[in-house]
């Protein structure tokens, strides 16, 4: 059955157990968006672009806000946990591998994020101590964390709700603290760093939006608890639109008090725990032990938040073949064996990648498949109900964003690029693989 053919019946979808509010829905999507941000691309972006960091993020925002459009114009149709990939799979029903391989990647996107924010969760662990430059010591207590919140998201849906509600709303606290205190310790002014500011083209920092995109991806993980919400039509965008709006408010207002209070090369040189070095040298202990708690909450919420996503995602693959079958199981509604899985998957990544990598990998990865559920959303604009103006907006938005970081890697850094070309060629063969055994089925 083709998406034409849909228009007048309405997508099914499973009884949905009622546990999460729009609260606990606000929180997964922030809880996934502040953890991989502004802890860990603050050092990327002062590096590249300096005093207009904070202009980067906003147009990060923006950009995000047009990727928002298509996903939740997309979950409030097909009401599908399975969300990015099954949205593609719904929308174009004869095209077995693109939606195996759109599975690959996204889960694959899910895994480098949750392994970046339990490295930067990591690197501000340990920040305190002498052996804080230890790459091991970074590895092992980035892979305990993760095992952690693997064991709260198999242990209850609810449970995990709650707990992400207490880390993210008491992170908002603490982080509005943080950025208080930043400001009212500012060192220079903004007219200063200006002025002292090398040339800093339009094209550099659109390229920068691009590079720190990973800073937003996050804000989907709603879609998968679809199951577990209440009036999806109404919470999807009410949570998606605030979660994002807040991100921003708090990405701006600390980078701008950063960049105020302490000095670039600070920021520049520790950059897997900037805030926290940079804070210890300029305002003290105490203000370093305030900035550890915020980035501890920060990046345990986003890893909880992706945990919970990814894995249901990764069930819903596995039931149509592009996954072992094995994941396909669960225990009281919860896939215990795709969170198993997804945890092992990112611990590995730890140990064997780079946290530049890693970043960048995620970034490519989440502007692309944007790009691509804003072509899906664009193939069924009638049935969603979405303005032909906003759909194309983000398509052409998106695909200038894909372009531009991957003419980044290719000027700046074309190892990691092959690094990158490599790690997707060997998902699309094991896409491909995957979707060849349901062609008999198909057939």
């Amino acid at each position: 059955m083709t998406a034409k053919s849909k228009q007048k019946t309405t997508p099914c979808h499973r009884k949905r157990n009622k546990s999460l509010g729009v609260p606990e829905l606000i929180a997964i999507a922030l809880g996934g968006m502040v953890g991989g941000g502004i802890f860990t691309i603050l050092g990327i972006s002062v590096a590249l672009v300096g005093v207009f960091t904070p202009i980067v993020i906003i147009i990060g925002g923006i950009i995000a806000s047009l990727a928002a459009y298509s996903y939740i114009k997309l979950g409030v149709y097909y009401k599908d946990e399975g969300a990015t990939y099954s949205f593609y799979k719904k929308t174009f029903p004869n095209s077995p591998f693109a939606a195996s391989l759109i599975g690959w990647w996204v889960i694959f996107g899910y895994i480098s994020t949750l392994a970046l924010y339990a490295y930067t969760f990591a690197s501000y662990a340990i920040s305190a101590f002498s052996f804080a430059d230890s790459e091991w010591a970074r590895k092992l207590v980035a892979g305990f964390i993760i095992a952690a919140f693997a064991l709260i998201n198999i242990w209850s849906v609810k449970g995990m709700g709650k707990i992400e509600d207490l880390m993210v709303y008491t992170k908002l606290v603490i982080l509005a603290m943080i950025s208080f205190v930043l400001i009212h310790n500012s060192q220079t002014t903004i007219p200063v760093l200006l002025d002292s500011e090398k040339d800093v083209s339009i094209l550099s920092i659109l390229m920068v939006a691009a590079i720190t995109f990973v800073a937003y991806e996050g804000f989907e993980l709603v879609i998968n608890a679809v199951n577990e919400m209440e009036t999806p039509e109404k919470n999807i965008p009410r949570a998606i639109y605030s979660a994002l709006f807040l991100a921003v408010l708090i990405y701006v207002v600390i980078s701008l008090g950063a960049i105020l209070a302490i000095p670039f090369e600070e920021i520049i040189h520790n950059k897997e725990y900037a805030l926290a070095a940079g804070a210890d040298k300029v305002l003290g202990h105490w203000a370093s032990g305030l900035v550890v708690l915020g980035a501890l909450l920060a990046t345990s919420s986003a890893i909880s938040g992706t945990v919970f996503g990814a894995s249901r995602q990764m069930a819903v693959i596995a039931d149509d073949g592009y996954f072992p079958n094995i994941l396909t199981r669960r225990t009281h509604r919860i896939p215990v064996f795709a969170i198993i899985s997804i945890a092992a998957l990112a611990f590995s990544l730890v140990l064997a990648g780079s946290l530049e990598i890693i970043l960048e990998f995620g970034s490519v990865t989440f502007l692309f498949v944007s790009l691509l559920m804003a072509y899906a959303n664009f193939r069924i604009r009638h049935l969603t109900q979405s303005s032909l103006i906003i759909t194309s907006l983000s398509f052409a938005v998106l695909l200038f964003g894909t372009a531009l970081i991957l003419y980044y890697e290719f000027n700046h850094q074309p190892q990691q690029l092959l690094f990158i070309i490599a790690l997707y060629a060997l998902l699309t063969l094991a896409a491909w693989l995957f979707a060849k055994q349901t062609w008999p089925r198909r057939s």
